[in-house]
């Protein structure tokens, strides 16, 4: 049953909370835009494009700053309650300090509920936005322009495109390279074509037609020990290969720009034309282990809160801060080794929350109750 206290702590918890996090995410912008202004007016930026670039921006920055604002409200109203005796009223009346954690831990668990959402599907589309808006005003280069594209399809075919055209889906200069089942070294098929078009493919022998890439105006050459021999079309359809206009789109894409399903359906296409995936599935479980940073810096700051210090809050909030980037250093460097396939992917996402996670409650232990 929720008390008088447990809806005091919670208003004051999320009130500071809201607080810090709107402080932080226009302090963040505000240093980034007084970076990159000159970028955008030397890339003669419309002030709309400016203003949206930061809207879309908005949601990176309150991914990244939500431990930290967790950490200040939750550091903030313990070192309130300390200081105004009220702490001690509390523990007087028989309430402890587990107790008294229950509305903070409450509030952490369930904004790091939401916040895997936020992360999941909210950064992502507002991530796809900016970088378009980077790689057209800041880094001038058309967002929609394709250079040098590579790709495996299946085991034993790689293909390349030196130039794709979304808008016509179409690509020029390809290749298209077929080896040996057997032996991946050896090289039993080759085509080469000027153009390669997504088009509609029509089956003369079933009548049935699909969506499909057919080369235009190049060659076939066909390798069968040492007899080498060459040919040349005019239109030969190739099929799906492992890629879709789609895809191609999608390969573009950073895994800060890809929401749940679509990171998972890329590591698939990946482990399935026998890429190694470790790196990809790093980042799909930090997409969910890094909001529950929340519950460990709640933990940390209501533990450094509840014991009043001659140093005052700022030095105690300068230490959590500390650890708290302690926290994102630690995490990023296991990251490093979970790339290399040291550790389990799983593992690595998570390694970090569960090693401070058991530091705060050895913290906790020793604090008075």
């Amino acid at each position: 049953m929720i008390s008088i206290l447990d809806r005091y702590i919670v208003r004051q918890f999320i009130v500071s909370f809201l607080f810090g996090l709107v402080a932080f995410t226009l302090i963040f912008i505000m240093i980034d835009m007084m970076e990159k202004l000159d970028d955008f007016l030397d890339g003669n930026a419309p002030t709309d494009a400016i203003i949206e670039y930061y809207l879309n921006f908005s949601p990176e920055i309150i991914k990244l700053m939500t431990p930290v604002a967790m950490l200040l409200a939750a550091l903030f109203v313990m070192g309130r309650l300390t200081n105004q005796n009220e702490l001690a009223a509390m523990k007087s009346s028989g309430v402890s300090l587990y107790r008294l954690l229950a509305p903070f831990l409450i509030v952490a668990f369930l904004v790091s509920a939401a916040s895997v959402y936020f992360n999941g599907w909210v950064v992502p589309g507002a991530n796809q936005r900016k970088f378009a808006i980077e790689r057209q005003h800041l880094q001038r280069v058309d967002p929609q322009n394709r250079f040098n594209i590579f790709f495996q399809d299946g085991r034993t075919r790689i293909a390349s495109l030196g130039y794709y055209d979304p808008q016509s889906k179409s690509a020029t200069r390809v290749s298209v390279e077929d080896f040996a089942d057997t032996n991946l070294t050896v090289l039993t098929r080759r085509f080469d074509a000027d153009q390669m078009l997504w088009t509609t493919i029509t089956d003369s022998a079933s009548g049935k037609s699909s969506d499909g890439w057919v080369l235009v105006s190049g060659t076939e050459r066909a390798i069968e020990g040492e007899r080498d021999t060459v040919s040349y079309f005019d239109r030969l359809p190739i099929g799906r290969l492992s890629i879709t206009p789609d895809e191609i789109a999608k390969k573009q894409r950073k895994p800060d720009e890809m929401n749940y399903p679509e990171l998972n359906e890329f590591i698939e296409n990946q482990r399935r034309a026998g890429q190694d995936v470790a790196r990809w599935m790093v980042e799909y479980n930090a997409k969910v282990a890094f909001p529950f940073a929340s519950v460990v810096v709640t933990l940390f700051g209501v533990t450094f809160g509840s014991v009043r210090r001659r140093s005052g809050v700022a030095v105690e909030f300068g230490i959590c801060v500390a650890m708290t980037f302690l926290y994102m250093g630690f995490m990023k460097t296991s990251q490093v080794f979970g790339y290399n396939g040291d550790l389990h992917p799983l593992l690595t996402a998570w390694l970090a929350n569960l090693i401070f996670l058991g530091m705060g409650l050895v913290n906790l232990l020793r604090v008075q109750k």
